[in-house]
């Protein structure tokens, strides 16, 4: 065991050798990185790795990020690890391969969830989207992720005892988007990574994963988690609605979830937001039909003229927008 472990180290000061020696001929191609980021709106420098990976090569914005994570590859996993000289965990090398391109991310993988915009499938995925999983039985919400290369693969720090590796994706929990659809550049100011207020609000993964699933932004389910209960999964309002999203029994009967189950329920409060927002055609007639009743709204023909509704929309539209 003792020669093995040798050996292993040994392979591990190589790689990082390789890994530094990447970096060094990555700075020649620095130019051709700043016209390519500055065309797709981001800042920063980064090398191409000749033939790495699938999607590595083809000079867009998506490929700069496959070829910034597969000088990574060989890597030792290490989990807390945010530095490729000792070892990198999942959201540690996303992290840093973004960083590389010039764009900040939060740290954890639950946090990484909440940053940019949902992606509906696997089949609409791109090269350098953000691909996440929720492996753990004993919590819910996201716990892993990788950057997705194309071709049904993606490069990801798997676990402990293996290295930073071209995988299958296989079945993700969601996708998100962090580089700009749009090729035009921007300002400095202007390039804030979307959904940045998300991040450390409680819940954010069970909103970003909720919303993919049922259209609905997760920014708009996190205002109404903080205008209803604070979020307080336990909370009990005097009219006996239930938990982070404050359903009424009947309610919460109807849609087959259970409010006091955080995941249950802010999955049903966005299938909820979505009926409500098809029914009414408007963000604004759903919030109020969440909280006075869709049959209030209705026999109003709009907003009803109670002020407790009106200031429970306004509340949240205010949230909302301070988390998008």
């Amino acid at each position: 065991m003792e020669g093995l472990t040798a050996v292993q180290g040994r392979v591990a000061e190589i790689q990082n050798r390789i890994l530094m020696l990447s970096a060094n001929r990555a700075s020649s191609t620095s130019a051709a990185w700043s016209s390519a980021a500055a065309a797709a709106g981001l800042t920063g420098t980064a090398g191409a790795s000749s033939g790495s990976a699938p999607g590595a090569g083809d000079g867009s914005a998506g490929a700069q990020v496959v070829a910034a994570a597969s000088r990574y590859l060989g890597v030792p996993y290490a989990w807390g690890g945010t530095d490729p000289a000792s070892g990198l965990d999942c959201s540690g090398l996303v992290q840093r391969v973004y960083k590389d391109l010039g764009i900040d991310l939060p740290r954890t993988s639950s946090q990484q969830a909440t940053a940019g915009r949902p992606v509906a499938s696997l089949a609409e995925a791109r090269p350098g989207d953000l691909v996440f999983f929720d492996n753990s039985s004993s919590r819910a919400g996201i716990d892993h992720v990788g950057i997705y290369i194309g071709d049904g693969k993606m490069i990801a720090a798997p676990q402990a005892g293996e290295v930073v590796k071209v995988q299958s994706v296989g079945d993700p929990s969601l996708i998100r988007r962090v580089l700009p659809d749009a090729p035009a550049a921007a300002p400095a100011a202007a390039r804030a990574v979307p959904g940045a207020g998300m991040a450390g609000v409680p819940y954010a993964d069970l909103f970003v994963s909720a919303g993919a699933r049922h259209g609905v932004e997760p920014a708009l389910l996190a205002a109404v988690a903080k205008t209803e209960s604070g979020f307080d999964s336990s909370a009990v309002s005097p009219a006996g609605a239930t938990g982070l999203m404050q359903f009424m029994p009947a309610t919460a009967r109807g849609l087959g979830v259970d409010p006091r189950n955080p995941a249950s329920a802010v999955d049903g409060a966005a299938r909820y937001l979505r009926q409500l927002t098809d029914q009414f055609g408007s963000t604004d007639l759903a919030l109020a039909a969440y909280n006075a009743g869709p049959g209030a709204v209705s026999r109003a023909g709009g907003i009803p003229p109670y002020p407790e509704t009106r200031s429970y929309v306004s509340k949240v539209l205010s949230a909302a927008e301070a988390y998008s």
